[in-house]
């Protein structure tokens, strides 16, 4: 994440009430890696208009209008596979 990622997941924190996050800057692989994560995979899934994602935004508490700005009206999604050896 970069730092105006991480400011702007900060504010949405702030504004869905969540106390039990934590933002890491930096390569979702290096960290997963740093902790013992083996062959990590990020795969981006989709990218989302704002208009796209305003259901989802809305039942998280979010106002689309005021986040869209801030990401430049675009949001995406990614699934992130890793495996931890025992």
């Amino acid at each position: 994440m970069t730092d105006d990622m991480l400011e702007l997941a900060r504010e949405n924190q702030r504004r869905a009430g969540l106390e039990n996050v934590e933002f890491l800057k930096g390569d979702y692989r290096r960290l997963l890696a740093e902790v013992g994560f083996e062959d990590v995979e990020v795969e981006p899934t989709r990218v989302y208009t704002a208009e796209d994602a305003r259901g989802f935004l809305v039942a998280e508490g979010l106002d689309p209008e005021a986040v869209a700005p801030a990401v430049d009206g675009r949001f995406m999604s990614a699934f992130v596979r890793a495996r931890k050896p025992a």
